[in-house]
């Protein structure tokens, strides 16, 4: 059976923004789509003010029109709903980890914890640090997100996907091309680098000649090691056109640089004895400011 594709819903306009895009990934995937919401947590109108002994019963109503809406857009997709007893994070978290038919969770950007100022919500920055499947952020629907306009204005889908350069993660890369393969898209690798911190150190600045010169030398010193990293993986997507990018400043690239992208794939270390989300500064800026969807995805 194909890895069912899930999706944490919670009555929020950004959730089921969210499982539509799960839709068109399961799709492509040929797997079914599984809706989940973690009980209590519903953010509905109506269903938030319910007594609490009623809340399973509004959660599964919630679910139901969100289910039938999604197969009303997404023909031919098989849709099952779940309401998981736990709190929102734990629960989604566990969903990951108690099933071997799914490899992939998909969520809002906000309204799942009902932190509204921020740009990516409470609970889907600490579900990307520890699930145990890669976690894909969405944000606005549209050209934003680099859902399909790609395809109907006539330019290449690409996915983008950071590079650590030295030390270069087979599981990233592989899930990477795995998605530029399903939406016969490009990848365009990405490494970015920082100078050192004791440039900003009082004394040890360089000169504007010397920075250049700096930049240059290591910029084609990681082009030779992106291109070593990515040489297997062309090798096995011989279809697949790959663009190599080394350029200064990490989490600036990832971010300035993705506008359209259909989607931007990054990596987080597993930690399986952290009990707090570690995502990492790169990781924690792109879910915070890049505009397409963000997948994040855990690797040794």
């Amino acid at each position: 059976m194909t890895p069912a594709v899930l999706a944490g819903v919670d009555g929020s306009p950004e959730s089921t923004v969210a499982a539509h895009w799960a839709a068109g990934e399961a799709l492509r995937r040929g797997a079914p789509l599984r809706l989940l919401h973690a009980w209590p947590w519903l953010t509905d109108g109506r269903a938030s003010f319910a007594d609490p002994e009623d809340l399973p019963v509004a959660a599964q109503r919630m679910l139901a029109a969100v289910a039938e809406e999604v197969a009303a857009r997404h023909p031919g997709l098989t849709v099952q709903t779940d309401v998981v007893l736990d709190a929102a994070v734990d629960g989604l978290v566990a969903a990951t980890e108690a099933t071997e038919d799914a490899d992939l969770l998909v969520l809002g950007s906000r309204g799942l914890g009902g932190f509204k100022g921020l740009l990516v919500g409470s609970v889907s920055m600490a579900v990307a640090g520890r699930a145990a499947v890669p976690v894909v952020v969405v944000r606005q629907p549209g050209p934003e997100t680099g859902t399909e306009s790609a395809g109907e204005t006539g330019a290449v889908p690409e996915v983008v996907v950071g590079v650590d350069a030295g030390a270069p993660s087979d599981t990233v890369l592989d899930f990477a091309f795995r998605e530029a393969e399903l939406r016969g898209a490009r990848v365009r690798a990405v490494h970015g680098w920082n100078l050192p911190a004791s440039f900003a150190v009082v004394g040890f600045l360089p000169s504007g000649t010397e920075t250049a010169q700096l930049q240059a030398a290591e910029e084609k010193a990681l082009a030779a090691a992106l291109a070593a990293a990515l040489a297997g993986h062309r090798a096995r997507h011989p279809q697949i056109e790959v663009v190599e990018q080394a350029r200064l400043g990490a989490a600036r690239t990832l971010v300035e640089d993705t506008e359209g992208a259909a989607l931007l794939v990054v990596g987080r270390r597993s930690r399986p004895h952290d009990l707090a989300p570690r995502l990492g500064r790169t990781t924690h800026a792109v879910l915070h400011h890049a505009h397409p969807p963000i997948a994040v995805v855990p690797h040794p």
